[in-house]
């Protein structure tokens, strides 16, 4: 099934399908943010933003509103 980061509860995982190039920053690109990655969600802040992921061994905040932005299907 297709979703977002941003859709994910906590434990959950999926692997990056597609990425909006222009609406993501190059710092998640260069840790390892990329389509065919395993990412989980391991916190979500306590107003909702940001969120906390393990992509490619790293732990990443990264904002609710970019996470919307990365496609990808849930494991």
């Amino acid at each position: 099934m297709n979703t977002t980061i941003a859709n994910l509860a906590v434990g959950e995982q999926g692997v990056i399908k597609e990425i909006s190039l222009e609406s993501i920053p190059l710092a998640l690109l260069e840790m390892g943010c990329l389509p065919g990655e395993d990412v989980e969600l391991i916190q979500i802040a306590p107003l909702s933003d940001p969120l906390y992921i393990r992509v490619n061994g790293s732990h990443l905040a990264i904002r609710k509103s970019t996470a919307s932005q990365i496609l990808i299907t849930k494991k």
